[in-house]
């Protein structure tokens, strides 16, 4: 075997094994990203669940104001303006999206509960496929859940890239000051979640 050819066999090799390795650093980081998914707004690594709920930090975060929505359902059009002095609970979720759709009972219940106490669930639909940008499929599913809390339609996701968003669902609290003071990816932490729902409503 000349050099030539055994050069090119070495550089071959290398070059796969530096692929293998990038792909497995990739893959930990997007799983180490999922698994972060209870997180502070000020702290955004997973805090452990002995943590006391009063440990929310206070930020200067404020929510992003709603942007290109195309219709809002169960509301007039709403800003984040309007919701000064209720605490905000925003969730993006998706009809279609089976992990929305097991979140949805307790926003619901949340909603139910704790409307009278200054608790405003705004639930952003932003559609994964075609078939979920339809306002009237979007309708049948808010009376199939029961959804009576005002759903903005982001079509075109300006309100899914002004929140940086990356996740169906992905629910943010926000304190009556409008500072966002919590968020989760995914399901889960509902008793965490209603907690913190609890303690920002004073």
């Amino acid at each position: 075997m000349n050099n030539k050819l055994l050069q090119r066999r070495q550089l071959l090799y290398f070059g796969l094994g530096a692929f293998g390795i990038g792909v497995a650093t990739t893959a930990y980081r997007s799983f180490r990203k999922v698994k972060a998914s209870s997180r502070s707004v000020a702290n955004l690594s997973a805090k452990p669940s002995s943590e006391a709920v009063a440990d929310l930090p206070l930020t200067d975060k404020s929510l992003p104001e709603f942007q290109g929505i195309s219709q809002w359902l169960n509301s007039a059009p709403l800003s984040i303006a309007d919701l000064k002095g209720s605490v905000v609970l925003v969730q993006f979720w998706t009809f279609a999206c089976i992990n929305c759709q097991r979140t949805l009972p307790y926003i619901t219940k949340w909603h139910q509960q704790y409307a009278a106490q200054g608790l405003r669930v705004i639930g952003i639909h932003t559609p994964e496929f075609a078939f979920e940008r339809d306002a009237n499929n979007i309708k049948k599913a808010l009376r199939q859940h029961q959804i009576t809390y005002p759903v903005p339609i982001d079509n075109e996701y300006k309100t899914w890239n002004a929140y940086d968003n990356q996740y169906w669902p992905h629910l943010f609290l926000a304190d009556r000051q409008g500072l966002l003071r919590y968020d989760h990816v995914g399901e889960g932490a509902y008793e965490k979640i209603e907690q913190n729902i609890r303690q920002l409503l004073g």
